[in-house]
């Protein structure tokens, strides 16, 4: 028997720079992506989905959208969760 902690998840939030950002529509609602929410997967490939706001303002429904097949994005995403792995690693405990 293993004596390693199970971990059931890891996931990170990644603003979306102001360059990278998209809109997208829901049930006729258009939403500007600003939040990436990236998960370690057991296998060790990454899953994202994209998060943001309705353009017209409000509080709206926090509504997952799909990332675009985009290199840029991509980019960001890798980067990502290396840098996370980096602040992992680094950790100093409990404050």
């Amino acid at each position: 028997m293993s004596s390693d902690p199970e971990v059931s998840a890891l996931a990170i939030n990644v603003t979306i720079p102001q360059a990278l950002r998209w809109t997208d529509t829901r049930r006729g609602e258009a939403f500007e992506l600003t939040t990436l929410n990236i998960r370690l997967l057991p296998d060790g490939h990454l899953a994202v989905k994209a998060y943001g706001r309705p353009v017209a303002g409000g509080r709206g429904a926090y509504v997952s959208f799909p990332v675009p097949d985009r290199p840029e994005l991509a980019t960001l995403i890798a980067e990502a969760g290396g840098r996370a792995g980096e602040l992992w690693a680094g950790h100093r405990g409990l404050g």
